[in-house]
């Protein structure tokens, strides 16, 4: 059996963690879902940046929009929001099979927004209604200011992709503003089934680390922070605070596994993918990623363990090696939230000088 499909049939969904025109118009993600067993994707803005500048794809419609005097933002939507449509359309089938658990793909708001939380709880909102789809996710940074914002879009039946998160307790602040959105509409009479994932950032914490610690610990600390999140995870599912909001229909709050492509040309290929196989997750990944792991990932991929396995003791080696985890934590998302700005603004940047080039 394909690696990828083995992952999938043991339990967890395979997300491509990209999205051109390219892809859509020649048949290539609908090969993926044929093929590899993909069962959804995910965006940002350094990988449209990266599909707007590929090629001509997108001239027509950059054309279109500028005759129509939007503004480099609103003609961004534009464009990202077209191609979400289309890669949702395609994972429709999914969706429905699964009752809704899987088959979403992802729009984030801007990342200008992070710590603007009236105006993030606005732009999900009108951006859900624009795109149409029942299986569209708006990301949400689990910034402090996020939280606030994850609850009110969820109270309102947007369904939210929680970005930026970073460990156990963060991924536990996200589930809470989600529990929290899910008690209001029990509240008031409306239905809790309401979807969401929390996005926990993997190869951040070894590219953080590897400088800072012996070779031994060398790409070792996201694994086990995966691990130790998919601890809480589960831990979570088991706990009186969701089983009383299951029992009123909601549905969990799925860890999905990010930044999996493997950023040290040292090790594995696709050690983000091998190490982190939970069953009721989500990993998304490069296409690289993904198609190295459909050539040579293992055709019985090893679960993680309900209880994180070693991901404690590891996590310990790093204290002692002079890791403060819980402060790197905080400067990971606050280092990705600028990064994530820095992004955005280079993706705008890109929009002005395709449209200047029209004339």
């Amino acid at each position: 059996m394909n690696p990828t499909k083995a992952l999938h049939d043991a339990g967890q969904s395979l997300w491509l963690d990209n999205i051109t025109r390219t892809l859509l118009d020649d048949g290539t993600l609908a090969g993926y879902i044929a093929d590899l067993g993909v069962t959804g994707l995910t965006s940002n803005p350094t990988i449209f940046e990266k599909a707007i500048e590929g090629g001509g794809a997108y001239e027509a419609q950059v054309h279109a929009c500028h005759e129509q005097g939007m503004s480099d933002e609103e003609s961004f939507f534009e464009l990202a929001v077209a191609d979400l449509q289309r890669a949702a359309d395609l994972f429709l089938p999914a969706h429905e099979a699964s009752a809704g658990v899987d088959g979403f793909v992802s729009l984030e708001v801007s990342p200008e927004l992070a710590y603007d939380t009236a105006s993030t709880i606005d732009q999900a909102v009108s951006l859900h209604e624009k795109a149409g789809r029942p299986n569209l996710f708006i990301k949400i940074p689990g910034t402090p200011e996020g939280l606030p914002a994850i609850e009110e879009a969820i109270y309102r039946g947007v369904p939210v992709n929680v970005t930026l998160l970073f460990s156990a307790d963060q991924y536990l602040a996200a589930a809470e503003a989600y529990h929290k959105g899910l008690d209001r509409r029990i509240a008031e009479g409306l239905s809790p089934d309401v979807r969401s994932v929390a996005s926990l950032f993997i190869s951040r914490w070894d590219v953080a680390a590897n400088e800072e610690v012996p070779e031994a610990l060398h790409n070792r600390l996201g694994l086990a922070v995966g691990a130790d999140a998919y601890r809480a995870y589960r831990e979570l599912l088991d706990a009186d605070r969701f089983q009383k909001l299951a029992n009123d229909g909601a549905r969990a709050q799925r860890l999905l596994f990010a930044s999996t492509g493997t950023k040290d040309p040292g090790a594995s290929d696709i050690l983000y993918v091998e190490g982190l196989a939970a069953p009721d997750t989500v990993n998304t990944m490069p296409e690289s990623t993904l198609l190295a792991y459909a050539d040579h990932g293992p055709a019985d991929p090893p679960m993680l363990p309900a209880d994180g396995g070693d991901s404690a003791a590891v996590m310990q080696e790093f204290t002692d090696a002079g890791v403060d985890l819980g402060e790197l934590a905080e400067k990971l998302q606050v280092d990705g939230a600028e990064a994530f700005v820095k992004s955005w603004k280079s993706l705008i940047a890109t929009i002005a000088s395709e449209r200047s080039a029209i004339g």
